[in-house]
């Protein structure tokens, strides 16, 4: 088969097409996914440069959960159709669409946190076949959205679901979205105001009327030397909510514009993964800081379960070949992109 192997930490030229590369065979417990579609996410770029550090060295090359194997295939948004599955699987898949859920769990409590991640501690969909566990392959044959939408969801969508619902966000609260015009920003927006929040965002002046039509009451630029007071006097009662993917300093200069009694919670760190910020506006005014990486089992459902109404419009910003596959990536690194960056690959007809 055809896939982007990741070999080593580096730039895109690291990711090598191979063309005869092996076809994975699913496990007695697996199915094996012929990918229509998958979309490219920050988790790809940051695991090909080795970005995310270790506890004791910030600036070392590591996977999102320190040692990191190769060769890899990345991609941990994929929609497909599946096309053979293992001894202990039904039939019943055989054919149908299906949309994967991308997190390696660490129990089978329903509630467990990922421990690994396709594209990652995995193989995922960068290529034309991935094998999958039969309980990660969610049908969506009727699903009125295109497999290029359907393939925006699983990152994006699940980082989102996980992050409001572990914020406990709820209708008529005020809730502020940093980077709100990339693929989890924009989900964000979607799903806290499809709950009732009110939803405030942060993103550069160019991309303020796409979020607008995605859900925000109000947006701010992020460059804007005024943009704090303009913040806070759009929520004078304070924020209920922060929905931080950014990081960076902003966290210690929005941290005094939440309520009393406020959460912040955060799952990304493009602005910059080390900062300062003072503990007291955390203690003194009762703010929970809520770390947020993925989603659980039933958060990835409840997904499903939007995408099978088609009740979320994942916004696709442009579409690559899997030959394509690093320049769709050094794409995704100039962030001009409102919405997702999709690869598809090509079969043989």
């Amino acid at each position: 088969m055809t896939a982007a192997v990741l070999t080593k930490f580096g730039g895109p030229e690291v990711l090598e097409l191979h063309h005869e590369w092996p076809r994975p065979q699913p496990l007695d417990d697996q199915v094996l996914v012929r990918v229509t579609a998958a979309a490219v996410n920050n988790t790809d770029i940051w695991t090909r440069q080795g970005a995310y550090g270790l506890p004791e060295d910030p600036a070392a090359q590591a996977g999102w959960l320190g040692s990191f194997d190769f060769p890899r295939i990345q991609g941990g948004d994929i929609t497909g159709v599946v096309v053979e599955v293992g001894r202990n699987v039904t039939g019943e898949l055989i054919g149908r669409r299906v949309l994967v859920d991308p997190a390696l769990y660490g129990s089978e409590d329903e509630n467990a946190s990922p421990v690994g991640y396709l594209g990652s501690e995995a193989d995922g969909g960068f290529a034309q076949y991935v094998a999958v566990d039969a309980s990660h392959a969610h049908d969506v044959q009727e699903s009125p959205m295109s497999d290029e939408q359907l393939a925006c969801l699983p990152v994006a969508f699940g980082t989102a679901i996980g992050m409001l619902e572990r914020a406990h966000v709820q209708g008529g609260e005020t809730v502020l979205v940093t980077g709100a015009s990339g693929g989890v920003g924009l989900a964000l927006v979607q799903l806290a105001a499809a709950r009732g929040a009110r939803v405030l965002a942060i993103t550069s002046g160019s991309k303020g009327t796409a979020v607008l039509a995605n859900g925000a009451t109000q947006v701010f630029n992020r460059d804007a030397p005024d943009m704090l007071a303009e913040i806070a006097a759009a929520a004078p009662a304070g924020l209920d909510v922060v929905a931080d993917i950014a990081g960076g300093p902003g966290l210690s200069a929005l941290m005094p514009l939440l309520r009393d009694n406020g959460r912040w919670v955060i799952a990304g760190a493009v602005a910059g993964p080390v900062i300062e910020f003072d503990l007291r506006r955390l203690y003194l005014h009762n703010v929970q800081l809520i770390g947020s990486s993925m989603h659980t089992r039933v958060h990835f459902r409840r997904l499903v379960e939007l995408a099978r109404a088609g009740d979320v419009r994942p916004q696709v910003s442009s579409t690559f070949a899997l030959t394509e596959i690093a320049d769709a990536q050094r794409e995704f690194s100039a962030r001009r992109h409102i919405g997702k960056i999709v690869i598809l690959p090509t079969h043989p007809s």
